[in-house]
């Protein structure tokens, strides 16, 4: 019976101790940290190969796939130049095949871009990304 317990305690405080393992939530506040920080070697390694970016309002309204979204990044960083980010609202919804995360974050550089993002991931890279401007946007 003691080692048992021994073993049960020791195997709980390992878990503890055990960083959690980064989910789809966190990689989304990186993917939008390399946005502010006009990170374009991360935004880059952050989509899968068939990725598809919605643009939706401002100077870069448009559908984009594939190798097609490097360049709408480029154009935007080139732009704005550095930004600050604020982040609300995140929320993970996922299941064995795939997450969504959907956020409403502030880049402050220039002028205030409020933006409601929808991130679809799977196999731990974005499949599906939705920028919505929003001028209306609520942030805490």
């Amino acid at each position: 019976m003691k080692r048992t317990a021994a073993f049960l305690v020791a195997t709980t405080l390992s878990a503890l101790a055990t960083p959690a393992l980064a989910g789809p939530a966190d990689d989304a506040r990186k993917h939008f940290q390399a946005v502010a920080a006009g990170d374009l070697a991360a935004l880059g390694a952050s989509y899968a190969p068939n990725a598809h970016l919605e643009w939706v309002g401002g100077p870069l309204d448009g559908s984009y796939a594939g190798g097609a979204i490097q360049g709408v990044w480029e154009k935007f960083t080139k732009a704005q130049g550095s930004l600050t980010l604020s982040v609300d609202r995140v929320e993970e919804s996922a299941n064995p095949k795939g997450a969504t995360v959907t956020a409403h974050v502030l880049f402050t550089g220039k002028q205030p871009i409020k933006v409601r993002y929808v991130l679809t991931y799977r196999e731990g890279k974005i499949a599906s990304e939705t920028w919505q401007i929003d001028p209306k946007l609520a942030m805490k």
